[in-house]
């Protein structure tokens, strides 16, 4: 996953980092896998995370300017909290794991699902879930990912998503499309997570941000380390509002958003939650050295 970056030292120091904090080579694993291993959730919240930041002192170290404001999707606000010096992330690491065992826990498998609903405007989204959970007794399913305005992510009860997922195509949705995830993320079964995040982050040294940072559960710059540290614990049980952490970026006067990682999902997403903004992906050596270009361009 991170072979589109060449021969990089500070790459290579930065899985070193975690991989001393989480004690196991989170390296090998990111290029060997297996590729079954990578994507076990207790595996993947942690190479991710070192791979958002080792991009991001990549691209510090090739001369990129420090960002006006950072934020996350999901498990990368932790990402952000990192590169905001309110996390280390040799406390970060072993914070996502847990994080990711939590989440696993939360909701026993087959029980528990998502899935991605294209074409439909949020509110109507909404209405379905609320629909699909009336009709269910004790199911839960929920809107948890505002991912674009016409793409929202929703998760709960395995039944009860599947007939939140006919409902919205009845609604109009071009798609409902079930995700091959272990466990239905941001929704309301995933409490016993929250948690069990408090009690860990009750151990976790917070600083103040050192860039401004937006939040997922409250699109907010919070810049007190226990509001930051209460807001972490409540989303894991609550949506990512990322259609409005953008337009929120672009009201503060942002133009360009670059995505830091190995991905490009999020940087395709931008203009299309904020049409003044410019998305690009940091996916490889290239798209690094195209962001440099486009900054020292501007």
């Amino acid at each position: 996953m991170m072979s589109g970056y060449g021969d990089s030292p500070v790459i290579r120091a930065t899985f070193d980092e975690a991989s001393a904090a989480l004690g196991r080579d989170l390296w090998r694993l990111a290029n060997d896998g297996p590729a079954e291993a990578q994507s076990q959730t207790v595996n993947t919240q942690p190479l991710m995370l070192t791979a958002d930041i080792a991009v991001y002192r990549f691209w510090l170290d090739k001369g990129g300017a420090q960002p006006a404001m950072v934020a996350g999707h999901s498990l990368g606000e932790y990402s952000a909290l990192v590169a905001a010096g309110v996390l280390h992330l040799k406390d970060a690491v072993p914070l996502v794991e847990l994080r990711a065992k939590a989440m696993q826990a939360a909701v026993r498998a087959g029980e528990g699902a998502m899935a991605a609903v294209m074409g439909l405007d949020a509110a109507a989204v909404i209405a379905a879930c609320a629909e699909a959970a009336n009709g269910l007794v004790g199911q839960v399913v929920q809107a948890v990912n505002f991912n674009e305005p016409k793409q929202t992510v929703i998760a709960g009860h395995k039944a009860a998503v599947e007939r939140a997922a006919e409902l919205v195509k009845a609604k109009g949705a071009k798609r409902a499309l079930m995700l091959p995830v272990s466990a239905p993320f941001h929704c309301a079964l995933m409490q016993p997570a929250a948690e069990a995040l408090q009690i860990r982050l009750a151990d976790v040294v917070l600083a103040t941000p050192q860039i401004p940072l937006i939040n997922n559960v409250d699109v907010a710059q919070l810049t007190d380390p226990i509001a930051i540290r209460d807001a972490l614990v409540r989303q894991a049980a609550s949506p990512v509002r990322w259609v409005e952490t953008m337009l929120a970026m672009q009201a503060a006067g942002v133009t360009h958003v670059f995505e830091c990682g190995p991905g490009k999902v999020l940087s395709g997403l931008v203009k299309r939650c904020a049409e003044s903004l410019t998305g690009a992906a940091m996916n490889d050596l290239a798209g690094v050295d195209a962001a440099l270009a486009t900054v020292k361009g501007a």
